[in-house]
This record gives C-alpha cells, sequence and structure tokens, in this order.
C-alpha cells in the first residue's frame, strides 16, 4: 500500500487480576514499509526506554498506568504469531528469510502481491522448505488505484491487483487477502467510497468463492469506516461469508479503542495486524510493541472474550534475527500471556 492514509493506535487500562506484574519496555521502532506508510516518515521517531520491573498487589497496582500492557494470569491463547516477509532481512534469500521467521518464533507469514509468477513460485517453495505458512496476501495496489477512484482505468487496474492476490493466496495455501477498501479524498466523497467500492468488491466475489479465499477489509487512515460500528455494517451489507475484517490493533488509537473495535467486530474478524502507537507533546510515533499507549491486557481479555483463534501478524520496522526474536517475544507476553 502507499500513500498518507495507512496507520493507527491507542487504549486504556484493563482490569487488574494476579497478584504479581511485570512490567517492560523497549526500544521505540517506526514503519518503514514504503508501500504502505509513505506519510509517516516525516513524523516518526525512535528512541530508547528503560525497562521497569514491579512487583505488588493489584489492589496497589490497579490504579497505575504502568499497569498497561501487563500479564493477566489466565490460559494463553490460541493464536498463531505471523510476521511479514518484507520486515525479514532483505540482504538473505527468500529461502533464508522464511527460515530466520520460524527460527525466531513465527509460525506464519503474511506476503505481498507478487505478478512475477517464477517469484511467487519460489515464494512458495521456500516456505514448504522452511516449515512456515504463508496464511495471508497483503494486496498492493489498493492505494494507487482505489476502488473507490471515479476513473474506470484505475478501478480495473485496481481489479487487476485483487485477481492476482487472490491467485497468489490460492497458490500459496492462504485464506484470505487483506484489501483497503476505499479512499476518502477531495475527489471521492464518504458517500461515493462506500458505494463505489462496494460495488466493485461485489465484483470480487465470484473468484473468491471460487478460490474459497476470504477478502478481509482493513480500517486504515484512509478517511474511512472510522467507526466500528460502521465497518461492522458495510461488511454485513455484503452477506457473504467471502467478505470478512481484518484487524489491526494500532490504527484506531487516534479514534477509538482496539478493545472496543475487536468486541464490536467479533467473529468478523479473521485476522489481525500488531503495532503500537505512542502520543507525544509534539505528535505521535509508531513503535515496538510495549513501548506505546496500547493497553495490551485489555486487548487480549477482548480476544478472549470474541473466541478469536486466527493468526497476529507483526507490522513493523524490520531488522535483524535479535530484534525479530525480541518482537517474537513480545508477541507471547503481550498478545498470548504467556510469561
Amino acid at each position: 500500500m502507499l500513500s498518507l492514509n495507512r496507520f493507527r493506535r491507542w487504549a486504556l487500562p484493563e482490569k487488574i487480576r494476579g497478584e504479581r506484574r511485570s512490567f517492560e519496555s523497549s526500544f521505540e521502532v517506526h514503519m518503514c514499509n514504503p508501500s504502505r506508510r509513505e506519510f509517516l516518515k516525516s513524523t516518526v521517531t525512535t528512541a530508547c526506554s528503560a525497562g521497569l520491573s514491579v512487583c505488588g498487589f493489584a489492589d496497589l497496582l490497579a490504579a497505575s498506568p504502568a499497569s498497561r500492557g501487563t500479564l493477566a494470569p489466565a490460559a494463553t491463547l490460541p493464536i498463531k504469531k505471523g510476521v511479514l516477509l518484507d520486515m525479514l532481512p532483505a540482504k538473505l534469500s527468500i529461502a533464508d528469510r522464511m527460515k530466520m521467521a520460524r527460527d525466531v518464533g513465527f509460525e506464519v507469514m503474511q506476503a505481498p502481491t507478487t505478478a512475477d509468477e517464477h517469484k511467487a513460485e519460489e515464494i512458495k517453495k521456500a516456505a514448504d522448505g522452511a516449515n512456515i505458512r504463508i496464511d495471508s496476501v497483503m494486496n498492493m495496489d489498493h492505494w494507487k488505484y482505489p476502488l473507490s477512484s471515479s476513473d474506470p482505468a484505475v478501478v480495473e487496474k485496481s481489479l487487476a491487483g485483487m485477481r492476482t492476490s487472490l491467485h497468489n493466496a490460492k497458490l500459496w495455501g492462504s485464506d484470505v487477502v487483506l484489501l483497503v477498501p476505499a479512499v476518502v479524498n477531495p475527489q471521492t466523497s464518504y458517500r461515493d467510497a462506500w458505494s463505489r467500492s462496494q460495488k466493485e468488491i461485489r465484483k470480487l466475489l465470484p473468484l473468491a468463492e471460487e478460490l474459497k479465499i476470504v477478502i478481509a477489509i482493513e480500517e486504515v487512515w484512509n478517511k474511512f469506516l472510522l467507526s466500528p460500528m460502521e465497518m461492522a455494517k458495510y461488511i454485513g451489507e455484503f452477506q457473504s461469508p467471502w467478505i470478512q475484517a481484518w484487524f489491526d490493533v494500532g490504527n484506531v488509537v487516534l479514534y477509538g479503542y482496539p478493545q472496543d473495535w475487536i468486541r464490536t467486530l467479533g467473529k468478523s474478524i479473521v485476522k489481525v495486524h500488531l503495532k503500537d502507537f505512542k502520543r507525544k507533546e509534539d505528535g505521535y510515533a509508531w513503535v515496538n510493541l510495549g513501548d506505546g499507549d496500547v493497553d495490551w491486557g485489555a486487548v487480549r481479555e477482548a480476544f478472549r472474550e470474541i473466541g478469536y483463534s486466527g493468526s497476529a501478524t507483526v507490522e513493523l520496522e524490520g531488522g535483524d534475527e535479535a530484534y525479530l526474536r525480541d518482537v517474537s517475544r513480545r508477541v507471547d507476553r503481550l498478545v498470548l500471556g504467556r510469561a
């Protein structure tokens, strides 16, 4: 994806259960995927934060802001850990990148739309060799060529990109393609974005059904689907099991609470993106999991309540093996509830 409308994050403390908690923080990371985050380059900063460890009784901790993102003493969630292919070191071969993802603890991967058939086959072979599943495809043409455009040529390019993504998903054994459905801008009203995008997405439904691939609508910084109730309505109007929700924990922080979105979208959520978001006096920053304002305990509890058992894919800056291993451990602690 590209352009300046693409991200998200923020939340409140959870109800504290248990007598001991561990509070940790680490370095901030900015978003670096240019196809999805070009506008963030001018606003995102990096910094270091010191770790903190505190033990005490629950009633003493409940009112503390530091309780954000701490462990709840409950069963771990049956969520599969995922990573973006683009987060792995580009200097490595595709096969070595897949192997590294598996070695540091990730179970599944999200790969981008790949029009080159030979490269798509290489990706499949590498994933099979590393025993890691590509469980979703990130469609790549919906920002530059939005389905909500009034230009038929632009819309056709967008549809063509989605068709490629759907065929990629079938080849790789994925069950979901992520789609940003529309972009509201000075040329496209909210009403038009709604009606035009739904019209075009319906054209994709026969192929999605034939290939048995779900089209998952993601909420992003596109000035569209700005509340969970609205997103639920938009998806519900298709009345199709092949149109569901892709929820990004960080994207809603500026205008909502992730745990509220999770409960409202409920069973329609088929895949999840993970990242953190931190408000600052002079703006905001995309940061590593646990270093921002997301109340991970509340998010974890909301996933538990809706019975979510799909995958949760980290969408952060790329890095080396040590960095990726640390990210994997953060998912364990903050999202899955593992010590």
